[in-house]
């Protein structure tokens, strides 16, 4: 037991370095390269004078932390949806929380344009909300929905139709290319004015999940096992799943409709350190932001000056990883 501790208390210490130096290198590489002595500099001694320091401070460390905000969100909240329905590819953009949140966003453009960010954080949520109870509703109507495939079955055709009213939506508005950095994903136009509005609403939610977490263990363990010992599993499921959309719908505000990070990295967690979700939910979310800053990162390498879309970025990684674990899941039903 003492052993599985120091365990994981090496590898959050070694995802919190990973994440660092990633933060840094992030920072550092742009149109003009500059040291990671520059950064630390720029961020601990800033002096307005100095034009690498104005590049630094004004643009690209709010992207780079937006990154890590946003990734720590994804990451959380598949972490956290698979625990509470139990599914392993329970995802907010595989089962479509991410296109509505998407689709608040597009209908925010076409008919309230130049809202402020908080309220089109408000809509994202309200339109992840919907969609999540229109998921989990059409999934329960069979038994055993919510814990098997059925349950990515109902958020494909959910994520279908949203995507289709939002391409109508852009079409009939035309606003497609407004709405093209939603559907690609990308941190560029975060900054400080997002992250004051993000980090508040993330880190509570990451916080009130893991208060919860004893109970979620229990219940992605086996909820009748759960109940037996006085869990109130609806509740819980309730609370998780409302964490989620939270998480899921201020990172879809901020960085666009990028799926698969809550999909994969859990899984990494697991394997590290064990099904614990008090362990697992913080290692999610660091893999999390280690993975879409360095998304971010590869996606400015690519092909200079011009950016690939951090959603396909992602997507490399993720569609043979959700491919190899469906055909799992298919041979054990």
């Amino acid at each position: 037991m003492q052993h599985k501790r120091w365990a994981a208390a090496c590898w959050f210490v070694l995802a919190a370095a990973v994440l660092l130096l990633s933060i840094g290198f992030a920072a550092s590489y742009g149109a003009k390269e500059l040291s990671l002595r520059t950064v630390w500099t720029a961020v601990f001694a800033y002096d307005d004078r100095l034009t690498s320091h104005q590049i630094i401070h004004d643009l690209r460390l709010p992207r780079v932390l937006g990154a890590a905000l946003s990734g720590m969100a994804f990451g959380a909240a598949g972490a956290i949806m698979q625990a509470v329905t139990r599914n392993p590819l329970a995802d907010s953009g595989v089962l479509g929380i991410n296109a509505g949140a998407a689709m608040a966003v597009a209908l925010s453009f076409a008919f309230w344009p130049g809202l402020p960010y908080i309220q089109l954080m408000m809509l994202s949520f309200l339109g992840a909300a919907l969609s999540t109870l229109a998921i989990t509703g059409l999934a329960s109507l069979t038994p055993g929905g919510l814990a098997s495939l059925r349950l990515t079955i109902a958020g494909a055709v959910i994520s279908a139709m949203l995507h289709s009213v939002t391409a109508g939506i852009a079409i009939y508005y035309a606003l497609n290319q407004d709405l093209a950095f939603w559907y690609a994903g990308g941190v560029a136009g975060i900054g400080w004015s997002q992250l004051r509005l993000l980090a508040p609403v993330i880190v509570p939610a990451l916080l009130l999940t893991l208060l919860m977490s004893r109970s979620i263990t229990l219940m992605s363990l086996g909820e009748e096992s759960a109940a037996g010992l006085g869990i109130r599993t609806g509740r819980v499921r309730l609370l998780g799943m409302g964490a989620a959309v939270i998480l899921a719908g201020a990172a879809v505000s901020a960085a666009g409709s990028i799926a698969f990070v809550g999909l994969v990295v859990p899984h990494i967690a697991r394997r590290l350190v064990g099904v614990t979700f008090a362990k697992m939910l913080p290692l999610s979310a660091l893999l999390g932001a280690i993975l879409l800053v360095l998304a971010d990162l590869a996606a400015r390498t690519v092909n200079p000056p011009r950016e690939f879309a951090i959603g396909a970025m992602v997507a490399i990684i993720g569609v043979p990883f959700f491919l190899y674990l469906a055909r799992k899941e298919g041979r054990e039903l």
